[in-house]
């Protein structure tokens, strides 16, 4: 055949290396110095602990990789990386503490991939949690030239007593409230980009805006002792992902209208002749998290979130 170099076989080790040491030259709190190594970390100080629990998190991104490349924007699919991790550990009541990313690739290209990890530094840094290590996976045999895929990796503490959600305190009559989304975030990107075409270079770039990161704000909300549960609206929306963190003696009764639907969602209803129902099973409409208090702890957990500017409303309550 020829071939006698792993670089003939379509595998740069250098570029590779010079990659990993670009994330380490990142001058970041967010950057953990011991990048390159065999395994990296964090020191962990568990005086403030009882009884710490250690909880993990991975997700990817979906085909929003698609609407990335179509549009060559690169440098906000990390933040959905990290914000699909660490959304999922913070509704649990975990600080985040460590981050690690995996990006597979056809070829590794300099120039996008550097764009990608400053989108991960990014949201370690809005997260408040450390980008330890990861892998960069070079396979000209699995994957196209342009080709790449993500998963993140995200470990997390808390508290034993403090885990979210407090099932045995919740009862019929607590109040829901959401924190807004930013739009679409990373969940319904392949019936979306199915809808809105190509030819609607506005509607598609819209579908690109990064995944918010709600950990600085649940931290404080948590904080309060009135939050009971906590819900990530991803995949499966608000109803879906909501019922995973009450108990079965309750339902969930949602007010659609006690809050503003992005315009995005009306687009994709309006566009593909989508049914509300099917709207509501896939995309999060508007809501990003979903919480859970007391009836006679809601006016104080409204007025601890406007003194802390955080925009939050009532969706509903529990029967």
């Amino acid at each position: 055949m020829g071939i006698k170099t792993y670089a003939e076989a379509g595998v740069s080790i250098d570029k590779g290396d010079k990659f990993a040491q670009f994330i380490a030259s990142l001058k970041s709190k967010a950057v953990s110095r011991s990048i390159g190594g065999f395994a990296g970390g964090i020191e962990l100080d568990i005086s403030k602990y009882k009884n710490p629990v250690l909880l993990s998190t991975t997700d990817g991104v979906g085909t929003k990789l698609l609407i990335t490349r179509e549009f060559g924007v690169y440098d906000t699919i990390g933040i959905d990386l990290v914000a699909m991790s660490v959304n999922d550990l913070i509704v649990c009541g975990a600080e985040p503490l460590n981050f690690l990313d995996y990006i597979a690739c056809g070829k590794i290209n300099d120039k996008i991939l550097k764009e990608i990890i400053k989108g991960i530094v990014k949201g370690c840094e809005d997260s408040e949690c450390t980008l330890v290590g990861g892998e960069t996976a070079e396979m000209p045999d699995v994957y196209k030239e342009d080709d790449f895929d993500l998963a993140g990796f995200c470990v997390g503490i808390v508290e034993k007593d403090n885990m979210l959600p407090k099932k045995s305190e919740i009862k019929r009559g607590d109040v829901i409230l959401g924190l807004p989304s930013s739009g679409i975030h990373s969940n319904g990107l392949s019936l979306a980009r199915k809808i809105i075409t190509e030819k609607d270079k506005v509607g598609r770039a819209t579908l690109l805006k990064p995944t918010k990161i709600y950990v600085k704000e649940l931290k404080k909300l948590i904080s309060t002792n009135m939050v009971l549960a906590a819900a990530h609206i991803t995949g499966g929306g608000l109803e879906g992902n909501f019922v995973r963190v009450i108990p079965n003696n309750v339902r969930a009764v949602f007010n659609y209208a006690s809050w503003k639907t992005p315009d995005i969602f009306k687009k994709i209803m309006k566009d593909g002749g989508i049914s509300e129902s099917e709207m509501r099973k896939v995309f999060n409409m508007g809501i990003g998290i979903a919480i859970v208090c007391h009836k006679e702890n809601v006016n104080n957990l409204l007025s601890f979130a406007r003194k802390e500017r955080i925009e939050i409303v009532t969706i509903g309550e529990l029967k």
